[in-house]
């Protein structure tokens, strides 16, 4: 049986609670990054575990990963199965010069992932492991 979605939150609110727009939100589940668990059509509808996945999405962006390598990273794990594949992977990441590399820990080492897929990667460079940061929404207004 498939994991179940929890709570029924609106773009604005997985936004503040992740600290980008609600429209960023829309984009990134248009574009494949996150999922709208709780309904695909418009408004979109995200569960708890929706805001953990863009949560994690935002840190990535923030930390320079590109993209199109978020993109492919989600697309790849999520096809090797569960629904929030970002959540369930232990990522890091590994910031030189140009870019920032995307790391995946499975069966005791790490992986990058580059235009085969992903692949071990023996030396490494000082890892940054993500880790799952949400915002406290902002207080309500008097």
């Amino acid at each position: 049986m498939p994991p179940r979605a929890h709570g029924s939150l609106l773009a604005a609110d997985v936004g503040a609670l992740v600290g980008v727009s609600g429209t960023t939100i829309g984009q990134w589940a248009r574009r494949g990054y996150i999922r709208s668990s709780q309904r695909a059509a418009e408004p979109r509808l995200y569960s708890v575990e929706d805001v953990a996945e863009a949560s994690i999405v935002h840190a990535l962006l923030e930390r320079g990963v590109r993209r199109p390598v978020v993109r492919r990273a989600v697309a790849r794990l999520r096809a090797a199965g569960g629904p929030w594949p970002l959540t369930e992977a232990r990522l890091a990441t590994v910031a030189e010069e140009r870019s920032t590399r995307l790391l995946l820990h499975e069966d005791g080492g790490w992986l990058e992932l580059g235009p085969r897929g992903w692949q071990r990667v023996v030396a490494l460079g000082a890892l940054d492991e993500v880790r799952l940061r949400l915002s406290a929404p902002p207080a309500p207004r008097p």
